[in-house]
């Protein structure tokens, strides 16, 4: 008799999208109460004269399409423009205390932030405050600190280029450069890594040199939940006989197969497009033992062929005339032998050779890569070596080749584009003092993690977060969460509640700002503002739905009248002026940075521009002028390995959820409704623990870093297709069995896709003395 799975558990078949995506819309929309309203917003996302969908950072397909938004997107978008609100009313209701106790989801469910709020801790409630006394209150507050160094500003990917530029000028005017960044904890590996290899932290590809691919390589993402835009890309190029072969721990549906919801033969026949030609289910933290793995039977075809008098595989005069560094590469791969690369990566020797013949067989190669490559403690060097193999056969420059990080949050490249950096470079300094008049402080301030450590530890004072939900985003909730509450002043800019909101300062305020999708008019009329995709095409946006409440503000004039009550005069920028035109931030940013050159003429153009990347066209911007083949002397996942456990954890999300956002309990692809409090193991790791599907068991940390135990109790077991010493739950519920000091040394990003892990039994399921166990 078979065993019955555990509740909210079930098997899905479907293909990814379809009308199951559809019906999901319908029902987000009715979910919202914006029925009527929510179809014609949906119609001007990412349209030229609309808004810019406030998810993913997939490109447009030039502006033009009349449907051109997805799943995901669509929960966004009708997220942000809820008839939902939060008014005076609420906020008399619910005491923070009690707003603690309510899920993150039925937090965020409330609706739109409608008043400018500071906290009361006589009352244990937020009361309406004017925005001129919230201003007053965070300039006294930022100005008694002993040094602006004891300030930190965090920025969301989800903020404008213009909102982004006012913010990084105020703060460096105000003194600091501690700019932890949502960037610091997805791809910061990239814009580390990226620059010493190729010269930019940035793609090389455009979304039409997927027309043009011969092979599409997929490492460590998952487009059918975190970009599904992308998805109709990979669609058109299955059919028409592109190989796209996959490395991903989990199989994920939308890799697997695919119906486009804007195919009428595919809706109309309930059929699919398969996707992936290849799927190899790797080992979690394997990626780098995978990509040394068909470097070196790159390698090794290619000195079979010079054997044999032939040409070899790679292309030698491009190595020749445009890199550095092969004769090392060559050595360290040599160096590693295949059960080594066999017993990192969990793949067969014939899997990776099988991926290399399709890498050789192909011109064209574009390699994309998500936050499975970037999250991990050598995610700069994965990222490094996946250029590398770009490089051995010239895949770098030309059309229909490339490296393609796959960003989250719309403008998160855009933010670093435009300031959004701890680490402000000459040029940037430069390009600030001629606009401005000043020269701005050049030492390296902090990056996420560090900003939280110096919370913690008493040093910093101060948190100003445009956007965000940056505690519940953190590793280790626990010690993040107390640091939190022992600062003097919190300020939140947000369209909606979130966790972070109510972990109160001695000073607390919530500034409700408008939303992607709301109108936003200023003294010269109705503004659109600009945002940079994943590809660097830098294009407008422009909200047309009235804003939810009367006392909402844009982000740019809640920075701008945030830095003129905190700076006064100081350096005589005119911020009121700034404000009343965007055109005048975008003149300011072509000022500092000269790639946008005539800014506001090419961003009105459909479509809009693409800033230069170097890369893209062989030019190297690197210190000795050349791509670099850079080596990784270790395949290990982290300095302790995992054979006392031999379990490693990667976070994932859910198919109803963005970020930190959770839209809704369900991950349907995944099989799994009306919960998140589940761990996916294989069956074999399940038994070898005396486990079974269906019992609760506790994940705990296997490296105790600061001498703490870190771990989660009571989540179910699940048995799932994912390979034996891995496992997987959902972000941010895991983020609690991660010290803040499990990151990647070189960038900064945390590792949140390979933590070393214990799993055993619930504790709260074991009984004490003289009780019965529980069934």
């Amino acid at each position: 008799m078979k065993s019955k799975r555990p509740e909210g558990i079930e098997r899905y078949d479907h293909p990814a999208g379809g009308w199951d995506a559809l019906k999901a819309v319908v029902k987000t929309l009715a979910h919202q109460q914006i029925v009527a309203q929510g179809s014609k917003t949906l119609l001007k996302a990412n349209q030229p004269e609309g808004f810019d969908c406030p998810g993913c950072a997939w490109p447009d397909p030039k502006h033009t399409s009349s449907f051109e938004f997805c799943e995901n997107g669509a929960k966004a978008i009708t997220w942000e423009s809820t008839a939902k609100r939060t008014d005076a009313e609420f906020f008399r209701q619910h005491s923070r205390s009690e707003l603690w106790t309510w899920t993150d989801h039925e937090l965020e469910d409330a609706g739109r932030l409608t008043l400018p709020l500071l906290y009361d801790q006589g009352s244990d409630h937020f009361e309406q405050i004017a925005w001129d006394a919230a201003f007053a209150r965070i300039a006294a507050e930022l100005n008694k600190l002993d040094d602006p160094d004891q300030a930190e500003f965090y920025t969301s990917g989800r903020a404008s280029n213009e909102a982004a530029f006012l913010y990084q000028l105020f703060v460096r005017a105000y003194g600091t450069n501690n700019f932890p960044d949502c960037s610091n904890m997805c791809h910061e590996a990239t814009s580390v890594g990226l620059p010493k290899s190729i010269g930019v932290g940035k793609g090389t590809v455009t979304l039409e040199d997927f027309d043009h691919a011969d092979a599409i390589f997929s490492f460590g993402h998952n487009p059918g939940t975190n970009h599904p835009r992308m998805m109709s890309t990979l669609h058109e190029a299955a059919r028409r006989g592109v190989p796209i072969v996959v490395f991903n721990p989990l199989k994920e549906r939308a890799l697997e197969r695919f119906a486009a919801p804007q195919d009428p033969i595919e809706m109309a026949t309930l059929s699919s497009t398969p996707i992936a030609s290849a799927y190899h289910q790797i080992r979690v933290g394997g990626d780098l033992a995978a990509l040394k793995g068909i470097m070196k039977s790159v390698l090794e075809r290619d000195a079979a062929g010079i054997a044999k008098r032939d040409e070899g595989v790679i292309d030698r005069a491009f190595i020749e005339e445009h890199t550095s560094g092969l004769d090392e590469l060559r050595a360290d791969i040599e160096e590693t032998t295949w059960d080594e690369i066999v017993s990192a990566s969990g793949l067969s020797r014939r899997a990776i050779e099988s991926a290399a013949d399709a890498y050789i067989s192909a011109r064209n190669v574009i390699i994309c890569y998500g936050m499975g490559i970037t999250q991990h403690a050598h995610g700069t060097a994965n990222v490094q070596q996946i250029a590398n193999l770009l490089l051995l056969r010239g895949n770098i420059g030309r059309q229909g080749a490339g490296i393609a990080p796959i960003r989250g949050h719309s403008n998160v490249q855009g933010d670093r584009t435009v300031g959004i950096t701890e680490i402000p470079s000459k040029s940037l300094l430069d390009g600030i003092e001629s606009a401005f008049g000043f020269r701005a402080k050049a030492a390296k301030g902090h990056n996420a993690i560090e900003a939280v450590e110096a919370i913690i530890a008493g040093q910093s004072k101060a948190l100003v977060c445009l956007g965000g939900n940056l505690a519940v985003a953190m590793s280790d909730p626990k010690s993040t969460f107390e640091g939190m509450r022992k600062l003097d002043l919190v300020v939140h800019i947000a369209t909606k509640l979130n966790r972070s909101h109510l972990l109160t300062a001695k000073t607390s305020l919530i500034l409700p700002c408008l939303g992607r999708t709301d109108l936003d008019t200023q003294a010269s009329g109705p503004q659109a503002v600009t945002v940079e995709d994943s590809m660097s095409m830098v294009h407008a946006s422009k909200g047309f739905l009235n804003p939810p409440g009367k006392e909402l503000r844009s982000e740019p004039s809640i920075i701008a009248a945030m830095a003129k009550a905190t700076l006064g005069d100081r350096h005589g920028i005119d911020w009121d002026g700034l404000i009343a035109n965007y055109d005048r931030i975008r003149d300011k940013i072509e000022e500092v940075f000269p790639d946008f050159f005539d800014f506001n003429n090419r961003v009105r153009v459909p479509g809009g521009f693409r800033l230069d990347v170097p890369a893209s066209f062989r030019r190297w911007k690197t210190e000795n002028g050349k791509a670099n083949f850079l080596i990784a002397p270790s395949m290990k996942e982290d300095p302790v390995f995992v054979e006392r456990s031999g379990l490693m954890l990667t976070t994932i999300r859910s198919h109803d959820q963005y970020n930190t956002t959770v839209y809704g309990l369900d991950d349907r692809y995944r099989g799994v409704f009306g919960r998140r409090d589940v761990i996916f193991m294989n069956a074999e790791d399940l038994a070898r623990r005396n486990l079974k599907e269906g019992d609760r068991i506790d994940i705990e940390a296997l490296l105790k870093v600061d001498g703490t135990e870190r771990l989660v109790s009571g989540f179910t077991a699940v048995a799932y297709d994912i390979p034996t010493g891995s496992i997987a739950g959902y972000y941010p519920e895991m983020n609690a069995v991660m010290s803040l000091r499990h990151f990647d040394r070189q960038s900064g990003t945390p590792s949140h896709k390979g933590v070393p892990v214990i799993v055993t039994p619930s504790a709260l399921d074991q009984p004490r003395d003289g009780e019965e166990p529980v069934i």
